[in-house]
């Protein structure tokens, strides 16, 4: 299904730790908000690439084990394979939209909190 909304806005307005928006055939979009001192998790996508683009708050990328700041306007490109970890160095929430190509979840995915999102993946980790 098409999607065209004000990211930017809905980015910012989000308080979920993770909301699908919209899962194409070959992407997907999803909105992110990561609270002071918490982080995304250290992860590789083995087979995706994912784009984040920051819309409030402060952070450090740590990619391959190096670290950079991130903050409002700055775009991430990480390359499928790539080491990566998103802090939130700040005193409000980190939030951002991102893109993955392929997609990484299920259509319609919600983690409300970094909790919901470790436990529905170990619960996806034992089924394999």
């Amino acid at each position: 299904m098409p999607f065209n909304e004000d990211i930017v806005k809905r980015a910012k307005a989000n308080t979920y730790f993770r909301e699908v928006l919209a899962t194409g055939p070959h992407s997907q979009i999803v909105v992110m908000s990561i609270p002071p001192g918490g982080d995304i998790g250290d992860e590789v996508h083995e087979d995706v690439d994912q784009i984040l683009v920051f819309v409030q708050g402060e952070g450090e990328a740590i990619l391959n084990g190096e670290k950079s700041a991130v903050g409002v306007d700055r775009l991430v490109h990480v390359p499928a394979g790539t080491r990566h970890n998103f802090v939130n160095t700040g005193a409000i929430d980190l939030r951002l939209y991102t893109v993955y190509a392929p997609r990484e979840h299920e259509p319609g995915t919600i983690h409300r909190t970094k909790a919901d999102a470790d436990a529905a993946e170990a619960a996806e980790h034992s089924k394999k």
